[in-house]
């Protein structure tokens, strides 16, 4: 380009090299603060549409002032006399017909100006803040019958909305049937790998040490497995002790004794799941969910919408076949809205007429969380109150991903999928329990070591949960 619409770009640093170089129909970049994310929208973004006459651009972010500040103003001044910018319509104008529109999506409201469109490359910036829904809705409109490659990128960190999704898609790389492992890349960028940026601002990683512990993890070393926010931090889920118990909730399947208690725990749904938990409670008050029926379709948060005969129909029929279940007498715990019976008959009333019956359960929600956390909570053997089977894929999938509401500091954001966190607060009720470190020091103080000897608590031994057999065969 002649005279001052000449662009000159900086050398990429190697990560930014990596992506700019990465031809997948989806590559992940980032995963921590600093990594030169946005710079690399922009200055990607620019080098297809010089390169391919005629290609459409799609930049997105969160909010529209996000995207004035951190791509369109820095665009305007980069772009000066290469392209022309479109205040109303948010897009720049090539001389070779390529376009780089700008979209933002703050609520589902927002996906209507997507509608109908085609873009051939989307960029998506700061994607953990989209929805999951959100996401797949846009990258829909990445289509079209023409030459030019069709990719989505997705910068990206640990934390957000999305956190649950893109964990899935490029850390665990675990897929659904019609998603293909090799339609995905990753490239993890630290902001120690922007050496521009470590030059400039070398104050800047030392903002990010300060940090509290779990935003630093995750923002300085990209950790996935811990982010600010999420209202289960508690949750641990360790495949490699699924065996020995110890230090996971997460465990593998045994035989139930004949003598243990099975309580049944449900949540209500239809545009959204309905959730129904199994339990099964060992004589030290130890308890494990066994088994689940989750009403969810493909699309996370998305019901299934079963009428209520249906959804007991089914309910009654795991509990006469299941061998865990089958002749046993379980203990229903379900949302007290369930009683409802304004507009007719209840959802109760059609449960019981399926032979499933059930008692309202305590909904009080702050007490209801601390009852889930205190059975969560470790001992100083790494045991806990509750396990989860492997086979509770709903609970295992939507728990971690659950974050506090913005406005009631102890409370879950009950815009997160939180049905089967609901019906497990609603179970927890029914049988309370003490916070573990006053439970652990009354037993020490009644024990004989405590009474009659010169002892102190930490020469107790502790003693060991008992091991189950675990099975083999999963239901």
């Amino acid at each position: 380009m002649p005279g001052d619409s000449r662009l000159r770009m900086p050398p990429p640093n190697e990560k930014q090299r990596m992506a700019f170089l990465d031809t997948h129909r989806y590559v992940g970049y980032g995963g921590a603060r600093g990594g030169g994310k946005s710079w690399f929208v922009r200055w990607k973004a620019v080098l297809l549409a010089l390169y391919y006459a005629g290609i459409k651009i799609l930049i997105t972010r969160r909010t529209f002032r996000e995207l004035l500040n951190n791509h369109i103003f820095p665009l305007i001044q980069l772009l000066n006399g290469a392209a022309r910018y479109n205040h109303s319509d948010k897009c720049f104008t090539f001389p070779n017909g390529s376009t780089i529109w700008f979209g933002y999506c703050a609520c589902d409201g927002d996906l209507g100006q997507y509608q109908g469109a085609e873009y051939d490359v989307w960029f998506a910036d700061e994607a953990g803040q989209f929805q999951e829904h959100w996401l797949t809705q846009i990258d829909a409109c990445v289509r079209g019958v023409n030459a030019f490659p069709k990719r989505t990128y997705f910068t990206l960190n640990p934390g957000g909305p999305g956190h649950g999704y893109f964990k899935r898609l490029f850390i665990d790389r675990n897929y659904t049937e019609d998603e293909h492992p090799e339609d995905y890349s990753f490239i993890q960028a630290l902001c120690t790998d922007n050496a521009a940026l470590m030059k400039s601002q070398p104050e800047y990683m030392r903002s990010l040490q300060k940090l509290p512990p779990k935003l630093r993890q995750a923002w300085l070393y990209g950790r996935w497995d811990v982010y600010e926010g999420q209202f289960f931090e508690d949750f641990a889920d360790r495949p490699e002790h699924y065996g020995d118990r110890q230090w996971t909730h997460v465990i593998d399947p045994f035989e139930i004794p004949e003598g243990w208690k099975i309580y049944r725990s449900f949540d209500w749904g239809y545009n959204k799941p309905f959730s129904c938990g199994w339990w099964a409670v060992d004589y030290d008050g130890v308890v494990y969910r066994i088994l689940e029926l989750y009403g969810c379709t493909g699309t996370p948060n998305e019901g299934v919408k079963w009428t209520p005969p249906k959804v007991f129909a089914e309910i009654a029929r795991i509990e006469r076949e299941h061998r865990w279940l089958a002749g046993k007498h379980v203990i229903g715990i379900a949302d007290p809205a369930i009683w409802d019976a304004e507009t007719g008959k209840s959802v109760a009333d059609m449960a019981a007429e399926q032979g499933v019956y059930f008692s309202p359960g305590d909904h009080k929600r702050i007490p209801g969380w601390m009852q889930v956390h205190y059975r969560l909570a470790f001992d100083e053997n790494g045991y806990p109150q509750m396990y989860i089977f492997k086979n509770c894929k709903a609970f295992i999938r939507t728990l971690p991903l659950l974050q506090y509401d913005e406005s009631k500091c102890e409370d879950l954001d009950t815009d997160g999928e939180d049905h089967v966190a609901d019906e497990t607060r609603y179970f927890c009720m029914s049988r309370p329990i003490k916070p573990l470190q006053a439970r652990h020091e009354r037993a020490f103080e009644r024990s004989p070591a405590a009474l009659f000897l010169d002892v102190s608590r930490e020469d107790v031994k502790a003693v060991k949960r008992p091991r189950m057999e675990v099975i083999l065969r999963e239901e």
